[in-house]
């Protein structure tokens, strides 16, 4: 049936085109399918799944175990796409043996907890789902296009997620619990808008159609006033951080001033007038508690400290393996999560796995350094490098304020960052060297054949 359709397709592109699109051998000019599509969309629906939670919101899919069914097939397209890649497990960076041997720590120690051994050991299952997703989009996303398939994926998944949480969260004091999932709480729910913000205005720069920039700044006026509903101060540090960073990028480095007169307008406009929870909530750590929510964010604040003392006393007493994913709620006794995801990590996973987790994301930024440094890029890619890079600065910052050490977010943007990386090597493209080492340029140092023409590049890391 499959073969039906695409021959139907085929030979009405054929007819349409009114051309001799068939060469003299008999063979088709038309594109080549594009390799292992069935693992791409698995890809893909894990990515959706995650990131839109439709069985929160759309009617009948309740019942239906969306995220494991995703996550076992993509597994399955994993295993099967071994040895039929464009690239190998020999060529998975460093940044994705980091993540694998974090896995690696964090499963064995569960079984090793003082606290909650299944807990930590389902949770820990659970969150080994991200290395599975890093590998696959290594392997599968050999192309741009299909790199910007991913995030377009996330950044509307999240835009959508918005909308649904502004209609369904009606008198819900902060969005608390209106969608499940890595949804259900505030914090989290602010710090997906402020990791697919960057991504919603690339595309909105990329596009040449007014519609589609139009549909674009709507989505990201919803997520703004989402994420104000939430009243999150952690998320609110984060969208300063990672804004200041997005205008720095597409605003001074790409010669877009109207962008940076247009951001501080609406961000004046949005601190006006919704940004009044936010801004009692911050009032309220000093001590100046003027109302109900005052007090449960001055108490909020002086929880986290003890959570923090608490932290750092299991790391001490529990430094190699931890207590367990997930297991620090049971531990501190106050059934709270310390809201600073490198002591979560600390924790939960023991030094080992901190230092591991700070690993992963060094490489991230040591990938875009390397494709900042990169001559004549295309400016798409420029726009999602500088995407990338405001998503996880704010990312980096803010996880100094919220419990974020296990959501995918971060993970999925550092993969991106490594497939851009190594999509730009694949080309043969040359970093710049710095001028001081000499003046003439790369290409007229490097050996040249008999023709002339310069040696090409080595192609490895």
């Amino acid at each position: 049936m499959c073969w039906n359709v695409m021959f139907w397709k085929t030979s009405g592109r054929l007819l349409l085109s009114g051309s001799n699109q068939w060469n003299s051998r008999g063979v088709s000019s038309l594109p080549a399918r594009e390799p292992l599509q069935g693992a791409f969309f698995w890809l893909s629906a894990f990515y959706l799944v995650y990131c839109a939670r439709p069985e929160d919101w759309i009617p009948g899919l309740g019942h239906i175990p969306l995220a494991k069914i995703t996550g076992i097939l993509a597994f399955l397209a994993l295993l099967m796409s071994i040895g039929r890649t464009k690239r190998s497990f020999r060529d998975l960076p460093r940044e994705g043996r980091y993540l694998i041997a974090l896995i690696c720590i964090l499963v064995p120690s569960s079984l090793l907890s003082p606290v909650w051994r299944g807990g930590a050991l389902t949770h820990s299952l659970d969150f080994a789902k991200v290395s599975v997703a890093f590998v696959l989009t290594f392997l599968l996303v050999t192309t741009f296009d299909r790199l910007r398939r991913i995030i377009f994926i996330q950044a509307a998944s999240v835009a959508v997620i918005a909308v649904v949480s502004i209609v369904k969260g009606r008198g819900v004091d902060r969005l608390e619990g209106v969608l499940g999932g890595i949804y259900s709480n505030s914090n989290d729910l602010a710090f997906a808008i402020v990791l697919s913000l960057p991504f919603c205005l690339a595309f909105l720069l990329r596009t040449p159609s007014m519609a589609r920039k139009a549909l674009w700044m709507g989505c990201m006026l919803v997520m703004l006033a989402a994420l104000f509903r939430t009243a999150s101060r952690a998320g609110f540090i984060e969208l300063v951080i990672a804004g200041s960073v997005c205008l720095w990028h597409f605003g001074v480095q790409g010669k877009r001033p109207r962008l940076i007169v247009a951001t501080v307008v609406i961000g004046a406009a949005l601190l006006i007038g919704a940004g009044g929870p936010i801004k009692s909530r911050f009032l309220a750590i000093s001590g100046n508690v003027n109302s109900s929510l005052d007090q449960r964010a001055y108490g909020s604040y002086q929880e986290r400290l003890d959570l923090i003392n608490d932290s750092l006393r299991g790391m001490a007493r529990y430094p190699i393996f931890g207590v367990g994913v997930h297991n620090f709620v049971v531990y501190s006794g106050r059934w709270k999560e310390v809201h600073d995801a490198y002591l979560q990590m600390g924790v939960e996973g023991g030094i080992p796995a901190l230092i591991l987790y700070l690993l992963f994301f060094w490489c991230g930024f040591s990938n875009l350094r390397r494709l900042r440094k990169m001559p004549d890029l295309d400016p798409e890619i420029v726009l999602f490098v500088g995407a990338l890079h405001s998503s996880l600065i704010g990312f980096i910052v803010g996880a100094f304020f919220a419990p974020e050490a296990y959501q995918f977010f971060p993970y999925f943007a550092v993969a991106q960052t490594s497939v851009i990386w190594a999509i730009v090597r694949e080309q043969g493209v040359e970093p710049k060297l710095p001028q001081r080492m000499s003046k003439f340029s790369w290409h007229d140092r490097r050996p040249r054949l008999a023709n002339g023409v310069p040696n090409p590049a080595p192609v490895g890391r």
